[in-house]
């Protein structure tokens, strides 16, 4: 188990420093109705990231994949991931601001002060599970879970303990809020202002590391 947790890490990490859910959860903190909104997205975030990574997990098991050697489809699956995260980091490196420019954000981030508590649950669903390039991190998770060889309670461990890394992120603002209010409302504009500044530099960054990990998994697992 813990070479998977092992496994596991670098790809929570690459939904944990996902700037747009973690820069969305700053602009719910920063509204009027900071709490329930800022709740509800972090309960939609969790709900997100934890599912699809048990519905691969699932389908990932369909096919057999556990084994003391990493197996063919397993490594096939790595290797294609690791290819589409790195095409990903290019495009998001090339579509980075260039210096003196504005960077361009979604157009919801300005409704977000009108959001109620259901509407951010929803948003934290999507970002989690149906962006592209968590929703790759999930797959990779879920296989790697299911390449392990583990009980079933240790599948459900794994997947708690992705789940709980790829959200800290969100959750610690989330929580700070709630217990300090007055003092982090200053920390958290300018964590805003630099996330959304180097959002695209970030990205790029850890799809390629990330990319590269599973590129080098799934080549090792075929040679």
């Amino acid at each position: 188990m813990g070479q998977v947790i092992g496994d596991l890490l670098p790809l929570a990490v690459g939904v944990a420093i996902s700037p747009i859910p973690i820069i969305a959860v700053i602009l719910m903190l920063l509204a009027p109705k900071a709490g329930g909104t800022s709740a509800g997205f972090l309960l939609g975030w969790l709900v997100g990231i934890a599912g699809a990574t048990t519905a691969f997990l699932l389908l990932a098991g369909t096919q057999d994949l556990g084994s003391s050697e990493p197996s063919t489809a397993s490594s096939w699956v790595k290797l294609v991931l690791g290819v589409l995260l790195l095409g990903l980091a290019v495009g998001q490196w090339r579509g980075r601001p260039q210096p003196g420019q504005q960077p361009a954000m979604p157009k919801w981030m300005s409704a977000i002060d009108k959001f109620t508590a259901v509407k951010a649950a929803g948003l934290g669903v999507l970002l989690s599970a149906v962006n592209p390039k968590n929703l790759l991190m999930c797959v990779a998770a879920g296989t790697t879970i299911a390449g392990g060889s583990l009980s079933t309670g240790q599948d459900v461990w794994s997947v708690v303990m992705f789940t709980v890394l790829a959200a800290s992120t969100v959750a610690v603002p989330v929580v700070g809020y709630a217990v300090g209010r007055k003092r982090m409302a200053g920390p958290l504009e300018s964590l805003r202002g630099w996330l959304t500044t180097h959002s695209a530099a970030v990205m790029a960054t850890l799809l390629l590391v990330i990319g590269v990990v599973l590129l080098g998994k799934g080549l090792g697992g075929l040679l």
